[in-house]
């Protein structure tokens, strides 16, 4: 094979659903049951590095220091064996990863880990890849992960195979607010909540009928650069997304009496006139979109709420790429 490269690092960034994806129409192959709409965000980066080995025997998956094991190590040597596939690679593979942004709790890092590794992976086997072939790569491991792999406003419809870019970073002059609320894991993960979820809650069927049309509604309001529509559209999805959750069977309930603060303080900086709304994904914390020149007194405002350990202000970011040395990426914080 020509122009083979056996090592190389990637950058992508996290993705916050506007509109919710919650439920698989397919499980084995990892389709979305509802369509989803997302804005790709710098400032919660993920960086992996792959290097492929012939001495290896296996493959060494580390995550901030810690070699992963179990499930999601399979998850990370799956999409691995598809890039070895397609490349006629043989060897294993070191993976090397971080991020600068709680893991596994709810801030999508498994979009963002997952986008990377298969943007390092491919280029460290020299595979020359669309950014929609990446895209359905990654789908096969995590779902959201397709929508990592373009910047700004990213679809996935309902079925798909790949993610499609609705608008560009530039597009819109926004900022989403994130209040990181508690530390830690979830006690759930995102896959299996799903399937808990379709399987016992009553709510679900009612969820996956009002999912489009809460996907049409988002994606006209960001067309339109309409954010008063977009957050209405935004705050339902994800209050339905959660309602279907807590009337689960046992219930899931991620959020918090911390996050609940947190929307109460977003309501409040609706009466005075800051226009701010709110979105959570499965987890504790409340991302906050707002227009660029109101972010500084949304963060003051939701660094000011009990419970509320720190406060990034993240801005729409890049796909995921292929790095060059020492890449500028950063998220303020207060």
């Amino acid at each position: 094979m020509s122009h083979l490269h056996y090592r190389a690092t990637a950058l992508a960034h996290s993705n916050i659903a506007l509109a919710k994806y919650w439920g698989k129409a397919s499980v084995e192959q990892n389709l979305p049951a509802v369509p989803s709409l997302s804005l790709t965000l710098e400032g919660l980066n993920s960086r992996t590095t792959v290097a492929f080995d012939a001495a290896l025997p296996e493959d060494h998956v580390v995550l901030d220091g810690l070699e992963l094991s179990g499930r999601a190590a399979q998850r990370a040597s799956a999409l691995l064996d598809a890039i070895r596939q397609l490349a006629g690679l043989g060897w294993h593979a070191r993976v090397d990863a971080e991020n600068d942004f709680p893991t596994a709790a709810g801030l999508a890092s498994s979009a963002s880990g997952f986008a990377a590794l298969v943007v390092a992976s491919a280029g460290a086997a020299g595979l020359a890849l669309s950014a929609g072939q990446l895209s359905a790569l990654a789908r096969q491991a995590s779902a959201s992960a397709a929508r990592s792999l373009f910047g700004g406003f990213v679809a996935l419809r309902a079925g798909s195979d790949a993610a499609e870019p609705v608008a560009s970073a530039e597009h819109w002059s926004l900022s989403m607010v994130v209040a990181i609320v508690g530390a830690g894991p979830k006690a759930t993960g995102s896959t299996e909540g799903m399937l808990h979820t379709a399987a016992t809650s009553p709510y679900y069927a009612a969820w996956v009928d009002s999912a489009p049309g809460l996907f049409d509604a988002v994606h006209a309001a960001v067309l339109n650069r309409d954010l008063a529509a977009l957050g209405q559209s935004m705050e339902q999805s994800t209050l339905m997304m959660h309602a279907s959750m807590l009337a689960a069977r046992p219930a899931l309930a991620y959020l918090t009496p911390s996050s609940w603060a947190v929307i109460e303080q977003v309501y409040r900086l609706r009466k005075f006139g800051i226009e701010a709304y709110f979105t959570m994904d499965a987890g504790s914390h409340v991302k906050v979109l707002t227009e660029r020149h109101t972010e500084q007194k949304v963060l003051e405002a939701l660094v000011a709420v009990p419970g509320v350990d720190r406060v990034l202000v993240c801005r729409p970011g890049r796909g995921a790429r292929l790095l060059e040395p020492d890449p500028h990426e950063s998220a303020r914080t207060g």
